[in-house]
């Protein structure tokens, strides 16, 4: 398991943190297995949790901050 201290430092190539960069791959692999198609936030919320639990609210708010938005 990652140190949390470690996990919540931005990256330098582009201010991503492991918990947003972890999001934005599952919701890229997730997008590719829906062929491009929209993924609901619920579904990507389990698919996150398989690899460390936000609450539904906070993957909200991560998704709204990365620009993350319904077409």
């Amino acid at each position: 398991m990652k140190d949390n201290r470690i996990e919540n430092v931005p990256d330098v190539r582009d201010g991503l943190n492991y918990r947003e960069r972890t999001v934005l791959w599952v919701l890229h692999e997730t997008q590719k297995e829906r062929n491009g198609r929209n993924v609901p936030t619920a579904m990507l919320w389990g698919r996150v949790c398989e690899h460390f639990y936000i609450s539904p609210e906070e993957l909200s708010e991560m998704l709204a901050r990365l620009g993350a938005r319904r077409c």
